[in-house]
């Protein structure tokens, strides 16, 4: 949550209650008539207020002089075309339903009526909720959040902002206090649902920004749990570049007769803003990365914006790139970042002259950079709206701006038929091959000495081809028509990734392919009997070879595939199959297997070979039993099957003699104990056991006491060494010795033995160092009355 816009109005009400008091009530009621018919003038103004062509300027509008002061410090003089034509009729408290192309200044046609509806009711702290704003994305609720303090720092309402990423506890704190609030759909719900105390039962003005963005996102269930907890008398204000049939229903369900307020450019029908150039180029998708690199390079001193599909691609783009320096800064947006590095790139990119962005469509919605020269889309758009959102961040507020898209061969039909749908023209233009530089060996090179890099790359590819194959038009997306196989190998991969749907899409290839050539077969043998036998011999062979090859499709398909037959069918394997194939004469095969002519019937190729004699054997079944079809046989050849029915094997060996023998021979028990005491023998066994068990009871106790003495000798080593090794740590005697009389020196330093753990050793060595300290110093003393006894004598 961030802190509550305030300004120097919210100062007049203390000053106000210090009037009071010094002043009187005279003061008071003068000063509260003269605000409350200030208020009473802008709402009959604003009734009275009608709209003309020469409306142009934020101070021609009945607004109050807060919001003015706001607007002025913010440089907002001038008005566009929607901001005239639909803050009237907010003004009046109407429900506005806007439609603006990109960059036509939609955020300030519902911040100003949020600021003045809220004023004008005299709306303060223990008012609660009464303005929501409602955001698809985190990126597009800052932007909005940051307009909204410009504009409102005169007022003395408190705004808060919730998005995901934040701290949720944090949040609930500040929550209740707010007058205002700008959040993304998800994290709104979570609040209405899991805060205890918040409630929007006042509500007063609910904003839908980018209406057709939410939706598309997947939020529509979340708006109507969202709309659910609102009160139904409200005012409500819909924005939206583009107007889809779910945003009409949005309309219908949160709408009370609204008002339809449309915008579009004087001489042009085109959503798109008329100072746009808008080209697009034919690109095979193996060339995209080396035409993106070489227009990077060659636009160092411009600010580009560049759009891919998937995040794993920005990623992959990011990371490539700038290993090879391009030459200008480098930015990646996705929506697997942080919420903190996204806000940061945003705001790099914004406040940069020349940079370059690579990002997915979460850049392409409201996101307002200041002087994007050129978005480049990579990735075709999934429709013409999203194309119209991602070329609408450049050329805003009356600037000139580029847009450029590649498309691949197999795209270009469709898409300009979308765009053509929403009357929008592209010129095709050329790149110079002179100026295109290959990366396919650096890639390479990233891709074979960083793992990660190739990590990347597969990713990348894979989410890429996921996406093709997830869109719905596929006049536009067709993925049998990409060479991915290329397109892998321009990605610095040594062979196409394996995919799951692309395996399922080949095998239901192959078997519609199968069951195609059953049914021609099919109809071959059906065919009219009663047609004459004069029709070409080339017909009937050409049939027959229809037969044959559905007979051989149905064998490879029911025939055994061994573990060689599935090596060499790998497609990474390129090197193996070809040295295999290398290696096998197919000529002696065929000539084995009896393909060779009649005249080659006695070649030495032949001399061990049986050729099956040429006619069928004849099979009699029984009347009542039929053939079993091929599922039975399949069946009844499954591991399943062969135990149930055959059993399990058995496993024999084969002694001198050479009989055979089962491995585990049981023998006979009642032969094998004739005549024997088996108890007796049971207890002889066990008395052995046990005998045996105390004696190595008894090798392991003398071990252990073997163990403990070595480690009290190593001990006792270590302390005399300690001894000898510290010759000036005792308390020197008269007689000069430095040891006391128990040999020991008065001070110890402990090494830290590995046997004994650190503490215990520690209080040990020191307990010991105290005492020998203590009969040093009555030593010393009782020498020095001696001495002293015997000096006096004398």
């Amino acid at each position: 949550m961030s802190d509550p816009v305030a300004g120097p109005s919210s100062l007049n009400h203390n000053e106000r209650s210090k009037g009071k008091k010094a002043k009187g009530k005279g003061p008071k009621r003068s000063a509260v008539k003269t605000e409350a018919d200030l208020i009473a003038a802008l709402e009959q103004q604003a009734k009275d207020f009608e709209t003309h062509d020469d409306l142009s300027l934020f101070s021609d509008l009945p607004i109050s002089s807060n919001t003015k002061k706001g607007l002025k410090k913010g440089f907002f003089v001038k008005m566009t075309d929607i901001q005239a034509k639909s803050i009237p009729l907010s003004l009046k408290g109407k429900d506005v339903l806007g439609s603006a192309r990109t960059g036509s200044g939609k955020t300030l046609s519902f911040l100003v009526p949020v600021l003045e509806m809220l004023y004008r009711k005299k709306w303060g702290a223990q008012d609660g909720l009464g303005a929501l704003i409602i955001s698809p994305t985190r990126e597009l609720a800052v932007q909005i959040f940051e307009v909204l303090r410009t504009i409102g720092v005169y007022h003395s309402f408190s705004a808060g902002l919730i998005i995901g990423g934040k701290n949720l506890k944090d949040e609930r704190e500040r929550l209740s206090r707010m007058n205002i609030l700008v959040a993304t759909p998800g994290r709104l719900l979570q609040h209405m649902d899991q805060t205890f105390g918040f409630g929007c039962d006042n509500l007063q003005l609910l904003v839908l920004d980018e209406a057709d963005r939410i939706l598309d996102m997947g939020f529509s269930k979340t708006l109507n749990a969202l709309l659910s907890h609102l009160p139904k008398k409200r005012q409500s204000l819909l924005f939206s570049a583009t107007q889809t049939d779910s945003v009409k229903d949005l309309a219908r369900l949160s709408l009370i007769d609204p008002v339809y307020v449309g915008v579009k450019e004087e001489g042009s029908q085109t959503a798109t803003p008329k100072q746009l150039d808008q080209h697009y180029v034919i690109c095979e998708l193996d060339r995209k990365l080396d035409v993106l690199w070489s227009f990077i390079k060659s636009h160092t001193q411009c600010k580009i914006l560049a759009f891919l599909s998937s995040g794993k691609q920005v990623r992959f783009v990011y990371e490539t790139f700038r290993r090879m320096h391009p030459g200008t800064m480098l930015l990646h947006l996705h929506g697997k970042q942080k919420q903190t590095t996204r806000l940061q790139t945003v705001s790099k990119f914004t406040t940069s002259k020349h940079a370059v962005l690579l990002a997915t469509d979460l850049a392409a919605r409201g996101l307002d950079f200041p002087a994007v020269d050129w978005v480049f889309q990579v990735d075709a758009p999934e429709d013409a709206e999203t194309y119209i959102h991602r070329v609408g961040r450049t050329a805003r507020y009356e600037s000139k701006g580029h847009a450029l898209i590649l498309l691949c061969p197999s795209e270009e039909e469709g898409m300009l038929d979308a765009l053509l749908k929403k009357e929008i023209k592209v010129e095709k233009i050329k790149i110079k091959e002179s100026k295109t530089e290959s990366i396919e060996k650096k890639l390479q090179g990233f891709a074979f000495q960083d793992p990660e890099i190739k990590y990347l790359a597969q990713r990348a590819f894979v989410s890429y081809m996921r996406s093709v194959h997830l869109h719905k038009d596929k006049a536009v997306f067709q993925l049998d028509k990409l060479p991915a196989d290329r397109f892998a190998a321009a990605l610095g991969l040594p062979g196409a990734p394996k995919i799951k749907f692309l395996a399922r899409e080949k095998a239901k290839a192959k078997k519609n392919a199968s069951r195609e050539l059953e049914k021609e077969a099919e109809k071959g043998d059906s065919g009219d009997e009663g047609e004459s036998s004069s029709g070409s011999e080339g017909d009937e062979s050409g049939k027959e070879e229809e037969e044959d090859a559905a007979k051989a499709a149905t064998a490879k398909k029911s025939g055994v595939r061994t573990k060689y037959d599935r090596m060499f069918e790998r497609k990474n394997q390129n090197i193996l199959s070809e040295h295999y194939t290398k290696l096998v004469d197919h000529d002696a095969e065929d000539d084995l297997l009896g393909g060779g002519s009649d005249g080659d019937n006695n070649s030495d190729s032949e001399f061990i070979t049986l050729k099956r004699a040429d006619h069928d054997l004849p099979v009699d079944l029984p009347q009542n039993i039929t053939e079993p079809s091929k599922r039975k046989l399949k069946m009844g050849t499954s591991k399943k099957a062969l135990v149930k029915f055959r059993g399990l094997g058995q496993r024999l060996i084969f002694d001198d003699d050479g009989r055979a023998h089962d491995v585990y021979d049981v023998k006979d028990a009642e032969t094998e104990l004739a005549g024997r005491d088996v108890l007796g023998e049971a207890r002889v066994f066990v008395e052995g056991e046990r005998a045996k068990l105390k004696d190595a009871d008894l090798v392991d106790k003398e071990v252990a006491k073997e163990k403990k003495r070595e480690k009290k000798r190593k001990r006792k080593e270590r302390e005399r060494d300690d001894d000898e090794d510290m010759p000036d740590a005792g308390v020197e005697l008269a007689g000069g010795d430095e040891f006391s009389d128990d040999g020991y020196p008065s001070m110890v330093v402990d090494d830290m033995d590995d046997d004994t753990p650190p503490q215990k050793k520690s209080k040990r060595s020191s307990s010991k160092a105290e005492a020998r300290h203590t009969d040093a110093k009555s030593h010393s003393l009782e020498n020095d009355e001696e001495l002293a006894l015997a000096l006096l004598n004398r």
